[in-house]
């Protein structure tokens, strides 16, 4: 799977063009499509209504709810950097609605082996610094024999989704030299991450504001010398 980044969605909407359907105060409906050869291609749209943006179209469909103006909820993390700045943690927590369960998938987040093998990675590498002093100079055979033994009874499995890693997560145990290591609490563990086109949209949204202000924005005047 892609890495969804600013570049690569800019990339994605190089040829979309806004369409204003209406624009009533905080009544509006946006339309964002390609003007080249395939215009179905990833368009999108949005609709905002008092306390209330959704977003739909080819890369799935979310609804937002926090202020009156969702236009002003989405611009507070604007900054003069040029970059579409995206805040992925707090835009979620004002989810109203995903489309789960239809036939864009998972929605906003989702089982992550990335970040499944990234925690089980910092975790090991805690635990082996804590090493007593007295048994230091064991800690490169004691490491080595460890993730040797994660590596088959742990990470092999990081495909097979959430419950899965749970479980193995639970069972495994290794013991070398005297010394016995166990992942503990592990059911808190946050496997989860960002689906790819929930940070599609979040760009998108982020995008199709910008686009809307500017086109609203006054255009300068040359002085006459």
């Amino acid at each position: 799977m892609r890495e969804m980044t600013e570049e690569v969605f800019l990339k994605d909407v190089s040829t979309h063009a806004m369409e204003v359907l209406k624009d009533d105060g905080v009544y509006r409906h946006l339309r964002f499509a390609s003007k080249g050869e395939h215009p179905w291609n990833q368009w999108f749209a949005i609709v905002t209504w008092p306390g209330y943006l959704a977003f739909s179209g080819d890369m799935g469909c979310f609804v937002f709810s926090r202020l009156w103006d969702m236009f002003t909820f989405f611009r507070t993390d604007r900054r003069d950097s040029g970059k579409l700045n995206i805040n992925l943690g707090y835009w979620s927590e004002k989810l109203e609605a995903v489309d789960s369960n239809g036939r864009h998938g998972s929605g906003a987040t989702e089982f992550s082996a990335a970040k499944f093998k990234a925690l089980v990675d910092e975790h090991v590498n805690q635990w082996i610094e804590d090493f007593d002093e007295e048994i230091a100079s064991q800690r490169q055979v004691f490491a080595a024999g460890l993730r040797a033994a994660i590596e088959v009874d742990v990470l092999h499995f990081a495909d097979d989704g959430e419950q899965v890693a749970h479980e193995v997560l639970r069972d495994f145990s290794c013991k070398i030299n005297g010394q016995k290591f166990e992942f503990s609490d592990t059911w808190e563990w946050d496997l989860k991450d960002y689906t790819l086109r929930f940070v599609w949209c979040c760009y998108a949204i982020a995008w199709a504001i910008k686009q809307y202000d500017e086109s609203k924005a006054e255009p300068i005047q040359e002085q006459v010398a």
